[in-house]
């Protein structure tokens, strides 16, 4: 895999910042959860194509209705972010759910509880 140059990084950050603001606060679709953030973006460096990770909170029925929702609304994102960000090329924007967050959180969870049972059994030995 080819490494990002300073300008592809730059517009990256760039589209991110403007696509969470588009996605937060001027789209007013239902089926978006409030609780959707972008996490990362890819531009391709002929700035034709965009992946959007996203993250959303919530159970996986509210996660497909975001991503449909997300869907729906392509073109006008797109043209908003088309007028916010002066680029040779409106990259097509692909949103993916990105399930790191919540595997983070589960494996946390997973080593919390290994960690407390293995303090009992330490504590139980200690009282024998």
């Amino acid at each position: 895999m080819r490494k990002n140059s300073i300008k592809n990084t730059r517009i990256n950050g760039e589209v991110q910042k403007v696509l969470s603001e588009i996605i937060r606060g001027e789209i007013k679709d239902p089926r978006i959860n409030p609780m959707t953030s972008v996490v990362m973006v890819e531009v391709a460096p002929d700035l034709k194509t965009c992946k959007a990770f996203i993250s959303v909170l919530g159970d996986e029925e509210s996660q497909k209705n975001t991503l449909a929702g997300l869907k729906s609304a392509m073109g006008y994102i797109r043209r908003q972010l088309a007028r916010e960000l002066n680029l040779r090329n409106t990259p097509e924007i692909t949103f993916i759910l990105d399930q790191s967050i919540a595997y983070g959180v589960d494996m946390l969870r997973k080593i919390n509880e290994v960690t407390k049972d293995i303090s009992r059994d330490e504590e139980k030995d200690d009282e024998e």
